[in-house]
């Protein structure tokens, strides 16, 4: 069962190559990727979320979760599980992106974005949640799209990003004086 799963990893991977990568996609899908290194795009977020009292709440969690999410998935679960690259593995997959320093399972990417997108849209109006979310998924894909994570890479990480995001979400209900922000 697990060499289906790898192969069908590949197979998408492939798939999504051959079908999908284009070349007005491929410089707009480098940049979406590119505003999830390191966790840019949701870091600048959790702080203009910070500067703005009726958000400050929202800020604060998604700082949190995305701790949360370094810890568990780019400290532990990555070392761990030391999968290696798509790249690396996949015959005929050409990254579009440079060689990635560490490893594979699950997509730190997805799991950053998951957590901030998802604690942004459970504490913030829907006019802010939604776009968040979006761009979650969006960046989640620009990973398959450049070939640097398998499918199950990126889904290993949005799970882990969610629960993240609502562990952190739930305790946060538990503390004194903690309200959700209010939504549209």
């Amino acid at each position: 069962m697990f060499q289906t799963l790898l192969q069908l990893d590949g197979d998408i991977l492939l798939w999504i190559q051959e079908y999908i990568r284009n070349d007005f996609l491929t410089p707009v899908m480098r940049f979406v990727t590119m505003l999830g290194d390191a966790g840019f795009i949701w870091i600048a977020s959790a702080l203009l979320l910070l500067c703005v009292p009726k958000t400050r709440r929202a800020g604060i969690l998604t700082v949190g979760a995305l701790a949360g999410t370094f810890f568990i998935n780019n400290v532990i679960l990555k070392n761990l599980v030391a999968r290696i690259r798509p790249y690396d593995a996949v015959e005929g997959l050409a990254a579009l992106i440079g060689k990635q320093a560490d490893y594979s399972f699950p997509s730190g990417h997805a799991g950053c974005s998951f957590a901030a997108g998802v604690t942004i849209f459970l504490t913030c109006p829907k006019k802010i949640g939604i776009p968040a979310l979006i761009l979650a998924f969006v960046i989640s894909f620009s990973r398959l799209y450049v070939g640097v994570h398998y499918p199950s890479d990126v889904l290993g990480g949005i799970i882990s990003g969610t629960l993240i995001a609502f562990f952190v979400c739930s305790v946060s209900k538990k503390l004194p004086g903690w309200q959700d922000c209010e939504r549209d």
